[in-house]
């Protein structure tokens, strides 16, 4: 089926065979058309068919969405913040009420399953938005009072704003970073990843819809080029991007030739710990949904489960059948658990580690494989993994898999798992399983990451920061202390006396 031109969201229902227009990138409201002179594709993950061609922005296109978003700026940042903070509920409020036909894009582009689309992305990206649009007018300054006159400390927005995405939550990553940026009166310029880059462009269209001016958030289509323009450009004075070590490491040092400031959310390798007096069953529960959830493309998940010796059988018992019985399939389907993999190209890694890790001596539990219903062979799927007895030096714990691959690994103290758990680059999220609280603080004290669950994994509430530690990234996102990310603070003094003579 062909949906309408114009704005994305409002289309027929959507399904594996939806085709969409050409899209565009969105500059001071309009969709403009690239001057490059290039497009690419985006496909359906479950059965690689093209749902339309995207247009490549060039350098004038990023030029034009600077000059853009430096006019929204100075309209945005003059309003009251509780104007602002109006238009961004009746945002969240055309959000909630979409919710299924948002959902459905990102089904379509990501190929997660609308399982997950429709009750976790959109649903809490709204919850983002709508948390900052109720303290927006609650940020203020200080006042500082002295002998001879005061201090005030204003607190400002940072002026224009790159938000640079990732494949794997679209619409999700694209509503955390606006809704902080534009709550603090910033205005935002956003580059969808590549593979995944419709949903953001219905996400522009809501705030238009919503009352946010023209140019405060446009969306630049492209690849990592694009990027790298935003990165550079003289007129952005923040980058904040979720994606892999490497292109946060690209994206710091291009940022430092303009001093801009940065948020990196990027990769993990997170440790979930399971001492021998845990509940087990909660523990298990965890495990399986923080590796297989999004199809394990989540830098959050937990695949590293170190279990202690004493109840290590006793966690692996009837894995297998569990992780078997989880259904593989359309992402259009409701009952489908684990969908595609988002590219053909990620897929060929996933697999490399499958087979790695089957030749690596690791018991093989369950999983690894391409599924064997000929429905699904268009598509990138594979089914969940789970291998036990694992070293702390096989490529596949090591590394940041982004698939469905469970790593199981024994343990026999505390001291040895957090010496451990903190052997590696990342530090992002961890997981400690115990009733003994003061061992499991303990333990979570000492784990090199930015969160950290005691008996629970990968809640977040909108009110938490979230970001990582040592390769895992720089700053936070959500949660009251993201603030600072995207304000500075001024000071201004005032003498209420005289000057007195020095030279």
């Amino acid at each position: 089926m062909r949906a309408a031109l114009g704005s994305v969201c409002a289309v027929a229902p959507l399904d594996a065979s939806s085709t969409l227009p050409t899209q565009r990138s969105l500059i001071a409201g309009e969709r403009v058309a690239s001057t490059s002179g290039e497009c690419f594709e985006t496909v359906h993950p479950g059965n690689n068919s093209v749902i339309c061609q995207v247009e490549q922005a060039g350098e004038a296109e990023v030029d034009a969405a600077v000059v853009s978003a430096r006019a929204g700026f100075e309209e945005w940042s003059s309003m009251t913040a509780m104007d602002r903070s109006r238009i961004l509920r009746r945002a969240v409020q055309i959000i909630r009420d979409r919710n299924d036909e948002l959902a459905a894009l990102d089904t379509l582009d990501a190929g997660r399953p609308i399982a997950e689309t429709s009750s976790v992305d959109v649903p809490t990206g709204a919850d983002v938005i709508e948390f900052y649009a109720g303290i927006a007018p609650s940020l203020h300054g200080e006042t500082l009072d002295f002998p001879g006159g005061f201090a005030r400390m204003r607190r400002e927005p940072l002026g224009v704003c790159a938000g640079i995405g990732a494949w794997n939550y679209p619409i999700q990553i694209a509503m955390w970073k606006s809704g902080l940026a534009l709550a603090c009166g910033n205005a935002m310029i956003f580059k969808p990843a590549e593979v995944t880059p419709i949903s953001a462009l219905a996400l522009a269209d809501i705030y238009l819809e919503a009352g946010v001016p023209p140019g405060v958030f446009n969306v630049v289509q492209g690849d990592a080029r694009v990027g790298r323009m935003l990165v550079a450009h003289p007129g952005i004075a923040k980058v904040s991007l979720t994606g892999e070590v490497t292109t946060g490491q690209a994206v710091m040092a291009g940022a430092a030739a303009t001093l801009k400031k940065v948020t990196l959310e990027l990769g993990g390798k997170s440790p979930i710990v399971v001492f021998d007096d845990a509940d087990i069953e909660s523990a298990r529960n965890a495990s399986l949904t923080n590796n297989f959830f999004s199809t394990g493309q989540v830098c959050s998940n937990g695949t590293r489960v170190f279990v202690q010796r004493g109840v290590y059988e006793a966690f692996l018992d009837g894995l297998a059948e569990r992780v078997a019985g989880l259904r593989v399939g359309d992402p259009f389907d409701p009952e489908t658990v684990i969908g595609p993999l988002v590219s053909r190209e990620h897929h060929t890694k996933v697999m490399s580690y499958m087979e790695l890790a089957r030749a690596s001596g690791a018991r093989h539990i369950v999983g690894g494989d391409l599924p064997s219903d000929p429905s699904l062979t268009s598509g990138n799927y594979v089914t969940p993994a789970v291998f036990a007895d694992c070293d702390d030096d096989m490529g596949f714990v090591t590394d940041e898999v982004f698939g469905p691959l469970m790593a199981v690994l024994p343990f026999d103290d505390e001291t040895e798992v957090i010496a451990r758990a903190n052997a590696t680059p990342y530090g992002l999220s961890g997981a400690v399983f115990s009733r003994d609280l003061a061992r499991a603080n303990r333990v979570a004290n000492a784990i090199e990451a930015g969160s950290v669950w005691i008996n629970d994994y990968g809640t977040l509430p909108e009110s938490v920061p979230f970001g990582g530690y040592k390769h895992s990234g720089i700053g936070r996102e959500n949660g009251y202390h993201s603030i600072e990310h995207y304000t500075q603070v001024k000071m201004i003094y005032t003498n209420l006396g005289g000057v007195d003579r020095y030279m």
